[in-house]
């Protein structure tokens, strides 16, 4: 709890047999956690075996792939069910610290923000973390774009560490986004479409081999995908046409 708020880490799971079980242990070590729920995307290896054997975790095995928007959409369902005030997405591969959870359950039980990013950008140790270089500058390059495109200043998009204030996920409409990996882009892009101011905190992550990442043919098609989400963001803004994402006007929430 964080102020009489609960407190659930959500995490998306694929293929993460080798480092789920160290994420869970820093996970659950946070003061702030009151429950973990981990999402099986239909794993390939022994990640449900792990999954099992974790005690006080709620785990939820999907009967099909559904993706990686789809097992989100799956996290946050899941997570409001359980009474979740706030919400905390931690990939499992043991990328992103869980030491920060706090800090940022923090940041949204402050009441002051209802969306909160772990950047890997901000404090400029992206590179000496291990990012790849092609990876770092195609991320500077679209969060550039994107920025302009959607008028916002966030250091970056693409992290997948993420925490949510029950009040915006309630607002949000998952379902209408894909259920591959542009869901992340598309949900940040509807929660500024709305107004909402998306707070930032310096993340440090680690890269090896374990760690999941997409390869370079999903990875170009995530990067048109987020294009086109913030072409669609701008054309919306001024009243071209508005798409199931933007179709309502909300831009003036804050």
């Amino acid at each position: 709890m964080y102020q009489g708020k609960k407190v659930v880490v959500v995490m998306p799971a694929y293929n993460a047999e080798k480092t789920l079980e160290k994420t869970y242990r820093e996970v659950s070590e946070q003061e702030f956690v009151d429950n973990i729920i981990i999402v099986d995307d239909r794993s390939v290896d022994g990640t449900k075996s792990v999954a099992k054997r974790l005690p006080n975790a709620s785990l939820h095995v999907h009967d099909t792939n559904l993706g990686y928007g789809g097992n989100q959409k799956t996290c946050y369902k899941n997570a409001l069910k359980d009474g979740a005030d706030i919400v905390i997405m931690v990939h499992p591969d043991y990328q992103y610290t869980p030491k920060l959870i706090n800090g940022m359950a923090a940041m949204i039980g402050s009441g002051h923000y209802h969306c909160v990013l772990g950047s890997r950008i901000l404090g400029g140790h992206a590179l000496k973390g291990g990012m790849p270089g092609w990876k770092y500058f195609a991320n500077r390059f679209l969060t550039f774009v994107e920025n302009i495109l959607m008028s916002a200043k966030l250091s970056e998009y693409h992290t997948g560490y993420r925490a949510f204030s029950r009040e915006l996920l309630m607002q949000l409409d998952l379902e209408q986004y894909s259920d591959d990996f542009v869901f992340d882009n598309q949900m940040l892009a509807d929660i500024l479409w709305r107004g909402y101011m998306i707070a930032e905190i310096s993340c440090p992550t680690k890269y090896f081999p374990e760690a999941s990442s997409i390869n370079f043919r999903r990875s170009v098609k995530y990067g048109f995908g987020c294009l086109l989400t913030a072409l669609q963001f701008r054309f919306a803004k001024f009243g071209v046409f508005r798409n199931g994402i933007f179709k309502s006007n909300t831009l003036d929430r804050c």
